[in-house]
């Protein structure tokens, strides 16, 4: 089986939305978005509700995203199957706005997950994967509930071949790339024990642990023959991420496992979002050279070997 995950996806922030409805979105990426299972974490509500219950008129530094729900079929048209709504900006419109954004994405065939006790099956052939989402917020399946977080593994475990966790997970920004042990904390948040928790749900059952929301690029470890990838970075970020120095720079990565979820091997391709905030091929390779030195320097021997062609070799530890 083949997974393609991709780190943070906003198609734009109302009223400052892409021309043509925002056909052309992801064609700087060409085909690499394939795959039996093709995940982004979705940040931002698909909605036309026009009252930010997170914002108020006259705040500033205060950041909602929305588009309209035809966005959805965006995601689609792309080759995305499933995106995580456990995150900080798929509420920015209220539990309306929520709502809308799951409709919008089941009308246009893109499954979901994220919410509380949510297990998203899907059937690849005669095997059937999980996909669980997961983020410090308590409308959401939450990530800071480690003990909750193994139950409902080992529940999909049990009714699925493979597992595949997704978290929105640690502080934000350029000074949030290194992966290290303990709760991290971002403007008064407690955004979970990335490391604590990935480890936990891989001894729970998971087969793979994709991670979003510091949009920026970090670290990749080998722990009990899974990979973590616990931050993607940035991917498209219409008008609203910004993408200076390590913010711009993100990765695709394709997986492939066996039917038990063992490892068979896996690509990094190399993203840059360019202005607008647009995905496109990076020739320049620039994540390869940053996800393969976190790797090692936050993981020591069981961080991930990535060569100058974007393989994921396990490392022996």
């Amino acid at each position: 089986m083949r997974i393609t995950g991709v780190g943070d996806v906003v198609m734009g922030a109302a009223p400052q939305l892409p021309p043509d409805g925002g056909r052309d979105l992801f064609t700087g990426v060409g085909d690499r978005l394939s795959g039996d299972v093709v995940l982004a974490n979705l940040d931002q509500a698909l909605t036309d509700v026009t009252t930010s219950t997170k914002c108020g008129p006259d705040s500033s530094g205060c950041y909602a995203f929305r588009a309209p729900p035809s966005y959805a079929e965006r995601l689609a048209e792309a080759g995305f199957t499933v995106v995580n709504l456990a995150n900080n900006h798929t509420r920015d419109f209220g539990v309306a706005g929520l709502q809308d954004t799951r409709e919008a994405l089941t009308a246009a065939g893109v499954d979901h997950t994220g919410m509380p006790g949510q297990i998203t099956y899907q059937r690849v052939d005669d095997l059937r994967v999980a996909t669980i989402g997961f983020s410090p917020y308590g409308w959401t399946q939450s990530l800071l509930d480690i003990p909750a977080a193994e139950d409902l593994v080992r529940e999909a475990a049990a009714h699925a071949d493979v597992v595949l966790v997704t978290i929105h997970a640690g502080g934000e920004g350029s000074d949030f790339q290194h992966t290290r042990p303990g709760v991290e904390t971002f403007l008064g948040e407690n955004r979970g024990d990335p490391i604590a928790f990935s480890h936990a749900v891989i001894d729970a059952g998971a087969d793979l642990v994709l991670g979003a929301g510091p949009h920026v690029l970090r670290g990749m470890e080998w722990y009990q023959g899974r990979l973590i990838a616990y931050s993607l970075g940035n991917f498209t970020g219409y008008r609203a991420l910004s993408n200076d120095g390590p913010k711009g720079v993100g990765a695709l990565v394709t997986v492939e496992l066996t039917a038990d979820g063992s490892w068979l091997g896996g690509e990094l391709v190399p993203i840059r979002m360019a202005d607008p905030g647009l995905p496109e091929l990076d020739p320049e390779r620039e994540a390869v050279e940053q996800v393969a030195t976190l790797s090692h320097e936050d993981f020591g021997g069981c961080g991930v070997d990535v060569s100058d062609d974007g393989a994921l070799t396990p490392p022996t530890c």
